[in-house]
């Protein structure tokens, strides 16, 4: 069985080992791949495994061999799935494997906004602290968030994961969830969308990009939040209209904002968030520690050879 990682970069830089893959048949790597590129590289291919490469119909006419594609990822709307159930493509993506990873960096970037602990780090460095009168100093309020509320937008694993931290430091913890009953939590109490915005300290971002959500965060759902509120989205960039969210952070309607994603993602140079004091961004890495990418690797292994053994497959998409 040949099977091609066409653009693994991101999941694999170099600090982890394929072997789990390479135990299930010929392995071809390639850290990225232009879209001229796929077609000769994925010419002979029974499994590509992707991240983010489009497999549209017009690509899969053109991979007579192929017979699974394996998404190294959640998402899969780069998939063409009608013209893979066409064809007898299998798709598969791979879920949960990041929950733990997310729900820390949200607080990384939390934390880092509350107690300014860069902004102090360089403060020392640039030789602040050795002129002070005074044993000790700050910068600018910091924050405790113990009795803040802490909003959840979205209460899936990663949501759920979340408010976990958020009680443990005695925070309030509020979400707005399509299924309540199903995934109560104690200490978690559910809430309209608009009550969420108006009542949230902290908003955390954790639904899927969809036509209902798209934009969700804009000029009208930002003048509901608090003007002590600090905004997270680690979940995707289309959910914020970011044109918005840099008018309200510049006139401080909100206090800050925290994001792990764009809605173009790398972007351009001038993106209009950039320089903003009070918005933190981090390169869509909130996935990536390496006990995350060694889950998914060996997640991508075990579907792999359930493929190879004609066996059932879980997150069958």
């Amino acid at each position: 069985m040949r099977i091609v990682i066409i653009d693994g970069h991101t999941l694999n830089p170099g600090d982890l080992s394929w072997a789990p893959l390479r135990a299930l048949g010929e392995v071809d790597f390639y850290p990225r791949s232009a879209p001229e590129q796929v077609v000769d590289r994925c010419k002979d291919a029974q499994v590509i495994i992707t991240n983010k490469i489009r497999f549209q119909a017009d690509l899969l006419a053109q991979l007579p061999h192929l017979r699974y594609i394996a998404i190294s990822a959640t998402g899969y709307d780069h998939i063409d799935l009608t013209a893979c159930k066409e064809r007898g493509i299998r798709v598969t993506n791979v879920a949960g494997y990041s929950t733990q990873s997310v729900a820390q960096h949200c607080f990384a970037l939390l934390l880092n906004i509350s107690n300014a602990v860069e902004k102090h780090h360089q403060s020392v460095l640039a030789g602040h602290w050795s002129k002070q009168p005074d044993f000790s100093y700050s910068l600018q309020p910091l924050q405790e968030l113990a009795g803040k509320t802490m909003g959840i937008f979205g209460f899936g694993k990663i949501g759920q994961a979340l408010a976990k931290i958020a009680l443990g430091f005695d925070m309030r913890v509020i979400a707005h969830h399509k299924h309540p009953q199903r995934d109560a939590m104690e200490g978690v109490t559910f809430v309209a969308q608009e009550r969420l915005f108006q009542q949230s300290d902290v908003l955390s971002l954790h639904v899927p990009l969809n036509a209902q959500t798209k934009g969700v965060i804009n000029k009208k759902t930002l003048a509901l939040m608090k003007p002590n509120a600090i905004l997270i989205n680690t979940g995707r960039g289309g959910l914020i209209v970011e044109e918005d969210l840099a008018i309200a952070l510049k006139n401080q309607q909100i206090q800050a904002a925290a994001l792990d994603v764009l809605s173009q993602e790398p972007p351009l140079a001038d993106h209009i968030l950039f320089g903003l004091p009070n918005c933190i961004i981090t390169p869509h890495h909130a996935w990536a520690s390496v006990a995350a990418r060694q889950r998914l690797i060996n997640s991508l292994a075990e579907q792999i050879s359930h493929f190879k053994q004609g066996e059932a497959q879980p997150y069958l998409v």
